[in-house]
């Protein structure tokens, strides 16, 4: 099921999207001992990733994962690992061993064949509980972007893979694992998401030009928090 809510502004979208963690936390922890969460980049997790260190979880049954990484070291400021550990993980009493960074200082290939093996550990049910999406003015979310073809990746969970318009690799989650999530939960704010919005939501379905739109649960749900900028809506909610 796709749900979208359109808030005021980016402030109101993180704290839904806290809300939401929260809850989706405390709910896998309680009926299954543990919640499997993938993280993303950018600004607007930024803000999350914030309000979550006074949060009421218990970090000792969560494992965080990521749905895509820059092909760089940890250490580096573009490194969506080290905004995550900066903001949040270095802030909260996590296991360091519930922490499942894709490697992007090693080869492409092999740090996407040494996370599938790790996640296919990890998740036996091949269920994430959360993953966490952007969205760029391009329609692309994790690393899927136009025109790459890793949309219609439907065996590997992970790859590592060129993107010609940053002239770089990506690590990235791939559409069979991000389908079976049992929430996705994508956070766009600001007016340079607008026409990439109403193309993901309106247009004929063609993923190779706008990726986001292959974002399927095949069972879960996946809701959207929108600003007003990005929203092309007139409505606060549905």
């Amino acid at each position: 099921m796709r749900h979208k809510r359109v808030l005021a502004d980016a402030d109101a979208v993180a704290d839904e999207a806290a809300a939401r963690f929260v809850g989706h936390a405390r709910s896998a922890i309680a009926a299954k001992g543990r919640f499997v969460v993938a993280l993303s980049g950018g600004s607007t997790p930024r803000a999350l990733y914030m309000r979550l260190t006074p949060a009421p979880i218990d970090w000792t049954h969560v494992h965080v994962c990521w749905s895509d990484e820059r092909c760089v070291s940890p250490d580096r400021a573009d490194s969506n690992y080290r905004l995550a550990y900066d903001t949040l993980l270095s802030k909260v009493p996590i296991p360091p061993e519930n922490v499942h960074r894709l490697r992007g200082e090693l080869d492409p290939a092999q740090a996407a064949a040494d996370y599938e093996d790790e996640l296919r550990g990890l998740l036996p049910d091949a269920q994430f509980d959360l993953v966490l999406l952007g969205l760029g003015a391009d329609a692309h979310t994790a690393s899927l972007f136009p025109g790459t073809g890793v949309v219609h990746e439907t065996d590997r969970w992970v790859i590592g893979h060129f993107v010609e318009k940053l002239n770089a690799y990506r690590l990235t989650l791939t559409p069979p694992i991000l389908n079976r999530a049992a929430h996705l939960l994508f956070l766009v704010v600001g007016a340079d998401k607008a026409a990439a919005v109403r193309s993901v939501w309106r247009d004929p379905f063609d993923p190779d030009r706008f990726p986001a739109q292959v974002i399927m649960p095949l069972d879960g749900e996946v809701t959207w928090l929108l600003d007003r900028a990005a929203s092309n809506l007139d409505d606060t909610a549905s």
